[in-house]
C-alpha cells in the first residue's frame, strides 16, 4: 500500500511559489463558498513521525483564513477527559457547519498507539476500526466531508528526519512523546498503519496516501486535494444512505393488528397515599446512600425520561432529585436545538452534557426526539430517522463501556387520562404554563406516535440500556416504580 509514498516525488522551488500563489486564493475561494453551506469539514492529520504533519497544519492555517477553522490535538487526555467516553472529546471538537476543524491523530491516534505498544490485540483493533467506520459514516450521513490524510516517509528518511529534529531544541516539542517507540518498530507500525487504513477506507469518507519526503511537494498536494474535496461537496452536498435496508413495517388495518408495545402496560396498577407515603420515604433514603457510593466508586449515572405529554416525568424526576445531594446531578430539559446545536449532528448537544465519573444527567425528553416527534412532525426525513436507532444504540453503548449505568423510562398513559390531566392544567393558576397549543396539536396524532414509540422500545432496548415502561396513570404508583428501578440498577452497577 505504502509503496506509492516512497518514489521520490519533488517539485523544485520555482514550481511550488507559482502554484503556491493561485493555490492561496482558491482555497480562499473554496472556503467562502463553504461558510454559505450546511457542510462542517473534518480533516484527519495522521502518518508516522517526522513526516511534517505539523507544518503542514501551519501551512493550511497561513493560507486559509483561521476564523473559520480550528485545530485540536489528542496526545494527552485531560481529567475531565478521562472521566467521560472516549468519544466525547470528538464531539467537542466536531466543527459547525460551514467550518472546518483540523484533528492531529482524531479517532486513529488512540488505536494505533495501542497496537504498536502491545496493549490491544488485533481483534480489539478490528472492534475499534470497526466503531470508527460506523462513526464516519454517521457524521457523514448527517452532512460532514471528512477528510483524511494519512503522510509517509519511507525508514531511512525517517531515521535521517528523527536525528536532525532530536538535534534542534526548537523542534522536539513538536514531535509525539513516543516517537522513538514508533520509530524503532517501523515495520510493525507500518504494518497496523496499513491494516488501519484498508479497513478504514471508504468513498464516503477516503483515506489520501501523501508522500512527504519533499515537503513542497507534500504541501501542494494537500493542499489541492483539500480544495478539490470541498469543491466537490458543496457542487454535491447530498449523501445518500445506500446502505438502509430496514424500514418499518406497514401494519394492515384492523383494531387488533395495531396493538403495540404500550398496549401491554397494565394502567389499572395504583398505590393509596398512605402506601406511597411509606414507600417513597424508604426509597427516598436508598436512592441517597446509593447514589453517595456512586459517587465515591466514580460510576456516573445517566437517567432518560420519555413519555406522553403530561404523563408525570416532571413528577417522577422531582422525587428522585428530592432524594440526592444537588451537587451531584444536572437535569436537562430537552426542547427544541438552538441555532449553535442546529450546526451540528443531533447528537452533539447531549453529548456536551454525558456526566463525568460519579455524576448524574437526568435528560426530561432526550435524544430519542429524533425518532419520535422528528419523525411524526416530518422535521427529520426518513433517512435521518431511520438510521438514527443504530447511531442511538452506539450512542449508549459508548455510555455503558466507560461506566454509565443508563436507565430509560417512558411514562405510559391513556389518552382519557391525559385528557383529564390537560384540563385540570387550564384550571390551576400555577400549572397553566405546562399545557400548550401544540400539547393540543400531538393528541391529534396519538395514533402515530403510539407506532414509533412502539418501534423505538424494538429496535433501542438493549441489554446495556433496556426501556422500562412505567404504568403512569396513577402518579403515586409511576413514582414509586422509577425510584423502585433506580435503585435496583444503581444496585446491580455497584456489585460489578
Amino acid at each position: 500500500m505504502f509503496e506509492a509514498t516512497k518514489v521520490g516525488r519533488k517539485l523544485s522551488k520555482q514550481s511550488f511559489k507559482e502554484q503556491e500563489e493561485l493555490l492561496r486564493a482558491e482555497l480562499l475561494q473554496i472556503q467562502h463558498a463553504l461558510k454559505k453551506s450546511d457542510i462542517p469539514v473534518v480533516v484527519i492529520v495522521s502518518g508516522v513521525e517526522g513526516a511534517g504533519k505539523g507544518e503542514i497544519v501551519n501551512r493550511l492555517n497561513k493560507w486559509l483564513d483561521t476564523r473559520g477553522m480550528q485545530t485540536f490535538a489528542f496526545w494527552d487526555e485531560t481529567d475531565e477527559e478521562r472521566e467521560r467516553p472516549r468519544y466525547w472529546r470528538f464531539w467537542r471538537s466536531l466543527p459547525s457547519r460551514g467550518k472546518i476543524s483540523v484533528l492531529f491523530g482524531g479517532w486513529y491516534l488512540t488505536p494505533i498507539e495501542r497496537r504498536v505498544l502491545g496493549k490491544c490485540t488485533d481483534a480489539e483493533l478490528d472492534a475499534e476500526l470497526s466503531r470508527i467506520v460506523d462513526f464516519e459514516r454517521m457524521l457523514t450521513l448527517d452532512g460532514a466531508l471528512i477528510i483524511k490524510f494519512w503522510f509517509h516517509l519511507s525508514e531511512n528518511e525517517q531515521r535521517q528526519r528523527l536525528r536532525l529534529l532530536s538535534r534542534d531544541d526548537r523542534s522536539k516539542w513538536k514531535m509525539h512523546p513516543q516517537r522513538k517507540k514508533f520509530s524503532k518498530q517501523y515495520a510493525f507500525f507500518e504494518k497496523n498503519a496499513e491494516r488501519i487504513i484498508r479497513q478504514t477506507d471508504r468513498g464516503i469518507a477516503p483515506w489520501y496516501l501523501i508522500e512527504a519526503t519533499n515537503r513542497r511537494y507534500r504541501d501542494i498536494t494537500v493542499g489541492k486535494t483539500l480544495r478539490d474535496a470541498i469543491q466537490d461537496r458543496v457542487d454535491s452536498p447530498h449523501v445518500a444512505d445506500t446502505q438502509i435496508t430496514s424500514h418499518s413495517p406497514t401494519l394492515p388495518d384492523g383494531k387488533n393488528a395495531q396493538v403495540t408495545i404500550l398496549d401491554h402496560v397494565d394502567l389499572s396498577q395504583k398505590l393509596s397515599r398512605n402506601q406511597y407515603k411509606s414507600k417513597l420515604k424508604g426509597l427516598q433514603k436508598k436512592a441517597n446512600k446509593l447514589i453517595w457510593d456512586s459517587y465515591n466508586k466514580k460510576k456516573s449515572i445517566v437517567l432518560v425520561f420519555e413519555g406522553w405529554d403530561a404523563s408525570g416525568k416532571g413528577g417522577a424526576i422531582r422525587r428522585f432529585t428530592n432524594a440526592i445531594d444537588s451537587r451531584l446531578y444536572r437535569a436537562s430539559s430537552v426542547a427544541a436545538p438552538t441555532k449553535e446545536e442546529q450546526a451540528r449532528h443531533y447528537l452533539w448537544r447531549f453529548w456536551k452534557e454525558i456526566p463525568r465519573c460519579g455524576y448524574i444527567t437526568i435528560y426530561d425528553r432526550s435524544w430519542y426526539g429524533r425518532v419520535l416527534v422528528e419523525r411524526v412532525e416530518g422535521f427529520a426525513s426518513d433517512e435521518e430517522w431511520h438510521r438514527a436507532y443504530s447511531e442511538i444504540n452506539a450512542f449508549e453503548e459508548q455510555l455503558t463501556e466507560s461506566g454509565s449505568t443508563v436507565l430509560k423510562f417512558w411514562l405510559q398513559i391513556s389518552q382519557e387520562e391525559q385528557l383529564r390531566r390537560f384540563k385540570e392544567r387550564e384550571k390551576v393558576p400555577y400549572k397553566r404554563h405546562k399545557i400548550t397549543e401544540e400539547d393540543w396539536r400531538n393528541r391529534e396524532k396519538w395514533d402515530e406516535y403510539k407506532l414509533a414509540v412502539n418501534e423505538m422500545v424494538i429496535r433501542t432496548s438493549t441489554e446495556y440500556a433496556p426501556w422500562t415502561l412505567i404504568a403512569g396513570e396513577d402518579k403515586l404508583f409511576a413514582r414509586i416504580q422509577v425510584l423502585e428501578s433506580i435503585c435496583s440498577a444503581v444496585e446491580s452497577a455497584l456489585r460489578k
